[in-house]
C-alpha cells in the first residue's frame, strides 16, 4: 500500500487531509512539527510527502532541504495562497509540487495522485538513454553525468527524461509544465524557469554559462549534446 506522511501543525487541516487520504486508499501518517517529520522521512518507508511550510520545532523549508539533501522522496508543499516567495522557494529547494491554502480536498488528491503517478512512469521499464555525457536510467531513477552520479528530485528527474526524450528538440515552457503535472492545466509557467534552474544546478558544469541544458530565446527549452 501506498503510504504517506503529512505533516501540518493545524489539527483540523491534519485530521481533515489525513482522512481523505485515506479514504482514497493510502496510509497516512500524520506529524505537526518539523523535527518529527524529518525523523519520520529520512526513516519511514514513506512514498511521498505532504508538507506544511509553516512548522513548529523546524520549518517546513528546513526540512524539505534536508530531506531533499538525502533522498528523492517526493514532496508537495502547503502554502499560503498570498506568499509567492514561499512557494519559489519551495520550489527552489527541491519541492515538487505546491498546493496553496485555501484548498480543496479533491484538488490536493488530484495532486498526490499526479506525482505519484509521475514516478512510476520515471521507474517503469523505459530504456536507458545517454545524451553526450549524460546517462539517465528510468528504471533506476539514477543519473550520471560526466561519470558521477547525482541525486535529482522526482520532478528535476522528470523534466530531464523529457529533454532526453528528444535531445536537441526545443521544448516550450508550456509543454514542460504540462509534462511535469500531467496535466493541460499549467498555473504560472515561470516555475518551469526554476524547476530549469534546479535541474541546471545538478548537471551543468558551470551553471552560470549552462551548455547541457540550453535556452531557446523565444520558445523554452533543449538538451545538448555535451
Amino acid at each position: 500500500m501506498t503510504r504517506i506522511l503529512v505533516a501540518e501543525d493545524e489539527a483540523a487541516i491534519l485530521d481533515a487531509v489525513t482522512y481523505t487520504l485515506q479514504g482514497e486508499g493510502f496510509e497516512v501518517q500524520g506529524v505537526q512539527d518539523g523535527e518529527t517529520a524529518l525523523a519520520e522521512a529520512l526513516d519511514g518507508d514513506y512514498d511521498l510527502l505532504v508538507l506544511d511550510l509553516m512548522l513548529p520545532k523546524l520549518a517546513g523549508t528546513e526540512v524539505c532541504r534536508r530531506v531533499r539533501a538525502e533522498s528523492a522522496l517526493p514532496i508537495i508543499m502547503l502554502t499560503a495562497r498570498t506568499a509567492e516567495a514561499d512557494r519559489v522557494l519551495g520550489l527552489e529547494i527541491g519541492a515538487d509540487d505546491y498546493v496553496p491554502k485555501p484548498f480543496s480536498m479533491p484538488e490536493l488528491v488530484g495532486r498526490v495522485r499526479a506525482l505519484l503517478r509521475r514516478r512510476e512512469l520515471d521507474r517503469g521499464g523505459a530504456a536507458l538513454r545517454r545524451v553526450g555525457t549524460l546517462e539517465l536510467d528510468p528504471y533506476r531513477h539514477r543519473v550520471v553525468v560526466d561519470g558521477e552520479e547525482r541525486n535529482l528530485t522526482p520532478s528535476e528527474f522528470k523534466l530531464l527524461a523529457l529533454l532526453a526524450s528528444q535531445p536537441e528538440r526545443a521544448f516550450t515552457r508550456r509543454e514542460i509544465m504540462q509534462h511535469l503535472w500531467d496535466s493541460t492545466y499549467v498555473g504560472d509557467q515561470r516555475a518551469c524557469d526554476l524547476h530549469i534552474s534546479n535541474l541546471r544546478k545538478k548537471v551543468e558544469r558551470d551553471v552560470t554559462n549552462p551548455e547541457r541544458i540550453v535556452t531557446v530565446r523565444g520558445v523554452g527549452y533543449k538538451l545538448a549534446a555535451v
